[in-house]
């Protein structure tokens, strides 16, 4: 994976004057920009709303007067309550934008993409070449405003119909939708009344007969009282027809006849004809928005301009997307309503890396040409870097994606296999992405992408199918690659489309075997003729001496039985090639998949790797992620959505042959960013059942290193949150966790019963929460690692209030945070009421003689306190020597460690001393340790010089050879 707006399709139903839909069902005008709609809606421009790259209104101020032509009351108030049923209905936003916040609807504003004018000669002689290359405009014609539309052309002559077309995902819709709410709006003056039509409520309806005047009545029933007034209208009547491709139009005259009657029924594909040819209400305005495959579907002599969506061409637009985009106030909670909102900080953060990653890597400016793969990157870094909604998973948002831009979608209308365009899509270019990443490659030939798409083509009609999804949604997948030595190949637009789609073409079912299709139906042509044959000579064998035939043909049942393994043996090979990916150890030390991802958009910071340089092994780590997501019912609804659902049984077992595999593979220890990824798998599967008992062998939770974000804390908050084994160590050492991450892991500490978290840069609000773990009654935690965290006395203050009601804990260490003479004048005066702590670890917390003789007194009286350590404190020698002597004295009590020595002898707690300082030595401050270094050596040598014991002096000698190892590192020898 090398790196990481989608504008849906407009589709409206009928009854639209009516009642309307709850805004979770489906909504067929699928929308990605809210409009202000608050009680009646204002006919002036809405406060929030802010235009870019033109308006399709026109300079002037709207109109407050309807003109001539609905100058009555009656007249007004039905077109204002039109107004008022389209702004509504055209405001709705999906589920999937709802994602980025509550306040998205308010304040979000709008990108036009661009549109440049095209002649019918190129449109009527598409290139022979693969459907990839963006054509540039052409000399002198430049890009077309919104406004600009049905501008006269270039002889002068008036524009009455205008047909927008673009392939899948370049913003046909968005278009649509921005200049129906502009004339809601009073900011299409040049308009008086705008119905919109959507083909493909249109298209079903059949042949069923109704006229104009019905479709209108039928869906706006507000304006049934002004049907009689649209002849009138002339050309300030603007018809829109939305996806044309829905329709199958014939404007033969053998084919569909002359009607210039409003009120004359017909079929709707009927009425739409004579429409176009102006033959019925020839005055009116009509705007179409189709794909390029359907273009040839309405005679040229009745088209007045032409125009391409060109998408985000301008890397000046993509940036300015995702700027207004990414910098939308989100809902700021998270999984279990812990998450914190990103500050306007990070927000600008991310902006400015991306528009540095667009500038300088232009693949991803490349991709971000479809608006749709805009909003696909804002998706992916909303869910990485914002409070995740319950239940999202990345496999939901690329599967969501596809549901906006394909659901429903005909591969042709005209074809009479209906078939689905994603349906389409999954078979042809999955299968080319599964063998890229079987073959471990993500760059492409032509005569690699033809020879997926052209396999299996017999017939005249697949071969047509196969130009419209050319010319349609091909660019949606694939495009070209600019990379430096990859110029004549294509790449897939997103590197993880391309494994989202592998994974796809394998729990579909689509990866079959030459044998495996034979079997199949050779297997159940068997079981049939076996059934029907065991039948009959089960009689025949009552009447005639046959007894043995019917045993024989029995054997005829085995066949679907053994079939039935053989796809079983296919399912676990799958799910053995997907574990092997998972666990590759080529991949045990890079980044876990989520920090590949966001680096992949945003980009590295840092030098670039030499183009000279060998390139890397290409890594597959969301493949085995994505198989996973798409087993999960979430996503597997969806699909069913999308014309392609995976059967429950198939689900079953293919999760079957996952655990199967897992269960031998998945109990090796592994690294850190390798187990995150590991538990990712369980997050996007979605099925805590399944979880629990792969993961049932689990003991030890080691993430040290790994920059434990929102996300990856709730991810393994989810996975690991409900299990009921006990693990024996969660370790997130330098993890850079916060306060928010420690809540949402707290289900996971609770099962833990030893705990790291040193070196996070933990403050005292941190201690709060560990606090409340620590008084959880179902906290069974025995060790406590907070080393290396600026606590203060402020935070022992929250965490004496834990020690005090906490019952398991045995072990803490609070080595180097900053606690100060305050923080161990607090604790020894608390520590006597914990009756179960065994170790305590206060070392270089710059405390003095007074603090640290005080916890020493508190600790020798303690019942169950049996190690203190108080090297590297800031003690004074008579502070030392008074602490030894504590120690020495005490019986039963606390042993105190504060040097290498004890008189002349060597601490038997040297070696942790110096692994201590060894471990840290790059985080500690040089200056101090040195400072300490020399205080120990001086004390070696001292007692190095006070015993005469040649073992104890070789004990001696061995330990200042570590110290001054120790100082070589750190610069210079002591004095």
């Amino acid at each position: 994976m090398r790196w990481g707006r989608h504008l849906p399709r407009a589709s409206w139903g009928s009854g639209l004057g009516g009642a309307l839909q709850s805004a979770d069902e489906r909504i067929p005008f699928l929308i990605h920009w809210s409009w202000p709609l608050k009680g009646k809606l204002p006919i002036g421009l809405p406060r929030a709303f802010v235009r870019h790259r033109g308006s399709s209104a026109g300079s002037g101020p709207p109109s407050r007067s309807h003109g001539k032509l609905f100058q009555s009351i009656s007249a007004s108030e039905a077109v204002q309550g039109h107004r008022r049923h389209l702004a509504e209905w055209f405001s709705r936003l999906p589920r999937e934008e709802r994602q980025f916040g509550p306040t998205f609807a308010l304040d979000t504003v709008h990108v036009d993409p661009v549109i440049r004018e095209s002649t019918p000669d190129e449109l009527l002689h598409p290139s022979a070449q693969l459907a990839l290359e963006h054509q540039p405009p052409l000399a002198g014609l430049p890009p077309l405003a919104l406004s600009q539309l049905f501008d006269p052309d270039a002889c002068g002559r008036r524009v009455q119909t205008v047909v927008l077309y673009g392939t899948v995902g370049t913003g046909k819709s968005t278009l649509v939708r921005k200049m129906v709410l502009d004339w809601c709006y009073g900011r299409l003056p040049a308009f008086e009344l705008l119905i919109p039509f959507s083909c493909e409520d249109l298209s079903s309806l059949g042949s069923a007969p109704a006229s104009l005047c019905q479709l209108v009545a039928q869906r706006y029933a507000s304006l049934k009282e002004i049907l009689p007034l649209m002849a009138a209208a002339g050309s300030r009547l603007l018809f829109v027809l939305h996806g044309l491709e829905r329709l199958n139009l014939d404007f033969r005259l053998a084919g569909t006849g002359l009607c210039s009657d409003p009120e004359e029924p017909g079929a709707p594909a009927a009425i739409i004809v004579n429409l176009l040819r102006k033959y019925m209400l020839p005055e009116a305005s009509i705007l179409v928005t189709t794909r390029p495959s359907a273009i040839g579907r309405i005679p040229s002599k009745y088209v007045g301009r032409y125009g391409e969506i060109c998408g985000f061409s301008d890397t000046n637009l993509q940036k300015l997307y995702f700027q207004l985009r990414l910098n939308q106030p989100d809902c700021g909670n998270g999984a279990g309503g812990a998450g914190v909102s990103a500050t306007p900080a990070q927000r600008d953060s991310l902006v400015q890396m991306l528009s540095r990653n667009l500038e300088g890597h232009h693949q991803i400016a490349a991709a971000c040409f479809l608006p749709s793969y805009c909003w696909l990157v804002c998706a992916t870094l909303h869910f990485l870097h914002a409070p995740t909604p319950p239940g999202q998973t990345l496999t939901s948002i690329y599967t969501s994606f596809l549901r906006l831009n394909f659901s429903g979608e005909m591969l042709d209308s005209t074809d009479p296999s209906k078939l689905s365009l994603m349906a389409y899509a999954a078979r042809t270019v999955g299968k080319l992405a599964y063998e890229g990443v079987s073959s471990r490659k993500t760059y492409f030939s032509e005569e690699d992408v033809r020879g997926c798409l052209e396999a299996d083509l017999k017939t005249e009609e697949e071969f047509q199918l196969l130009h419209v999804f050319c010319r349609d949604a091909l660019r949606f997948f694939l495009a070209p690659c600019v990379e430096p030595g990859h110029r004549d190949t294509f790449v897939f637009t997103v590197p993880a489309m391309q494994e989202y789609l592998a994974a796809l073409y394998i729990v579909l079912g689509l990866r079959k075997t030459t044998l495996q299709r034979v079997g199949k139906e050779v297997a159940e042509l068997v079981g049939r003729v076996g059934e029907d044959v065991s039948v009959v000579l089960g009689i025949v064998a009552k009447l005639l001496p046959l007894r043995a035939l019917p045993l024989l043909f029995n054997l005829l049942k085995v066949v679907p039985r053994v079939f039935g393994r053989m796809v079983g043996k296919s399912r676990e090979a799958v799910a053995q090639a997907m574990v092997l990916e998972m666990f590759r150890e080529e991949d045990y030390y890079n980044d876990d998949v989520l920090d590949q991802m966001g680096a992949s958009i945003l980009g590295v910071e840092g030098p670039r790797r030499h183009p000279d340089e060998p390139p890397e092994d290409e890594v597959f780590e969301l493949f085995p992620m994505f198989m996973g997501g798409l087993l999960s019912a979430q996503n597997r609804a969806m699909l069913a959505q999308l014309g392609r659902p995976i059967k429950t049984l198939d689900a079953l077992e293919n999760a079957q042959a996952i655990k199967k595999k897992l269960g031998k593979l998945g109990r090796q220890a592994l690294p850190p960013s390798e187990l995150l990824d590991h538990l990712f798998f369980h997050y996007e599967f979605q099925n805590q059942r399944f979880s629990a008992e792969v993961l049932s062998s689990l003991r030890q939770l080691n993430l040290a290193g790994v920059r434990m974000t929102p996300l990856k804390c709730t991810v393994v908050a989810a996975v690991l949150g409900s299990g009921r084994h006990a693990l024996d160590e969660v370790n997130l050492a330098s993890c850079q966790l916060d306060p928010a991450g420690l809540h949402t892991l707290m289900p996971v500490f609770l099962r833990a019963r030893k705990l790291g978290l040193q070196l996070n840069s933990l403050g005292p609000e941190a201690c709060s929460v560990l606090r409340d773990l620590l008084l959880h009654d179902q906290c069974q935690m025995t060790t406590l690692r907070l080393s290396n965290n600026p606590l203060t006395a402020a935070g022992v203050a929250l965490l004496v209030e834990g020690l005090v009601g906490n019952s398991s804990l045995t072990h803490l260490s609070l080595l180097h945070t900053g606690l100060g003479d305050e923080g161990l004048q607090l604790l020894a005066a608390q520590l006597d009421r914990n009756q179960q702590l065994q170790e305590l670890n206060v070392a270089y917390n710059a405390a003095g003689d007074t603090a640290a003789l005080a916890l020493a007194q508190a600790a020798r009286d303690h019942p169950s306190l049996e190690l203190l350590h108080l090297y590297f404190n800031e003690l004074s020698s008579g502070g030392r020597q008074a602490l030894r002597d504590l120690s020495g004295t005490a019986k039963g009590g606390a042993r105190v460690v504060v040097s290498l020595t004890e008189g002349t002898v060597v601490s038997e707690y040297w070696s942790v001393i110096l692994s201590e300082v060894q471990r840290n030595l790059n985080s500690w401050d040089r200056g101090r340790v040195r400072r300490h270094l020399d205080l120990l050596l001086r004390d070696l040598e001292d007692s190095r010089g006070a015993t005469l014991n040649p073992w104890r002096k070789a004990q001696l000698l061995r330990v200042e050879g570590e110290v001054r190892a120790l100082l070589e590192q750190l610069g210079g020898l002591g004095s």
